[in-house]
């Protein structure tokens, strides 16, 4: 393994360097600015089992150190993302993807984790119980730990591949929801998805977004998950991704000393789509500066501390 090798369910990446599903559609938009190749892997946009054309605008909305998004989920269906959208990736991308999964019953995150499952770009299976921008469905499946160990086992019975449960941070306890999850057979855990607020316009008076209410990203929400990852990752013996608010090699190196075995990145890469192979190519002179030899060594490095 290389200075910047880590391994995620048993499956070996180059580097740690996951950009974050929302953020990256389905690489092949990003491929035309560069290698993507270089990444560890990425999250592609989240998958729901029927077509959905997401949220009424406005959808975005800016905060001072961040932005809020509403954008609903909008997607083309799990059947025309394995018929179009997975040939055109192979193109350009030559490693396992991630598919990141969503659902409105338990029965649907099951159906389209299946048929993700006979897919072999499909590496791993990210099921989103945390989205906070859907009505009757997405993040109530992750605010309790009953709901979302229901949904692990269900997605679980369904594929071979690794589950990863991305969870919600607006709740209450979410050590309890993330052992519930790894007692259900999440063989890894992804933390922290937005977290929920909203902007208003001084001249009308109305909320900014036609939703109301909106999930935040960047580097606002940095230190509330880094606080999340570095008490779940104590908590459980499966791995943890971390992400919200990443933006350069320090907050990466941060992460995984907060106990992430991987971290992925969002909302700086619609600051800059290139933010990724620009830490990529930061991580080694960052690791000099800080003599680590290598990342693999340093997951969980704060802990007891």
């Amino acid at each position: 393994m290389g200075r910047l090798s880590v391994s995620l369910c048993g499956i070996g990446l180059d580097n740690p360097v996951i950009p974050a599903s929302g953020t990256f559609g389905y690489g092949y938009e990003f491929a035309e600015l560069y290698d993507i190749n270089c990444l560890g892997t990425f999250s592609f946009k989240g998958t729901t089992l029927h077509s959905r054309p997401g949220n009424p605008l406005p959808r975005i909305a800016e905060t001072a150190s961040g932005m809020l998004n509403a954008v609903g989920l909008q997607n083309p269906g799990v059947d025309r993302v394995i018929s179009e959208e997975l040939p055109k990736l192979a193109e350009c991308f030559h490693k396992p993807v991630i598919a990141n999964v969503s659902g409105f019953s338990v029965e649907e995150y099951a159906e389209v984790c299946r048929r993700f499952d006979a897919q072999p770009q499909v590496g791993w299976l990210e099921v989103n119980v945390s989205c906070p921008n859907v009505h009757d469905g997405g993040m109530s499946f992750g605010t309790e730990p009953k709901a979302a160990a229901e949904v692990t086992r269900a997605v679980r019975a369904v594929t071979s591949k690794p589950v990863i449960m991305k969870l919600s941070p607006n709740v209450t306890d979410i050590v309890a929801v993330a052992k519930a999850c790894e007692d259900a057979g999440a063989d890894a855990l992804s933390l922290i998805n937005t977290l929920m607020g909203m902007r208003i316009d001084l001249r009308t008076r109305r909320p900014v977004l036609a939703n109301r209410t909106g999930g935040l990203s960047g580097p606002a929400v940095f230190p509330v998950a880094l606080r999340m990852v570095w008490q779940v990752s104590q908590a459980v013996r499966i791995p943890v991704i971390g992400l919200g608010g990443i933006q350069s090699a320090e907050d990466v190196i941060e992460m995984m000393l907060a106990g992430a075995s991987a971290v992925q990145v969002g909302a700086a890469n619609l600051v800059n789509p290139c933010t990724c192979r620009d830490i990529i190519r930061a991580l080694p002179g960052t690791m000099d500066r800080l003599q680590i030899n290598t990342l693999q060594e340093i997951i969980g490095g704060s802990h007891g501390q």
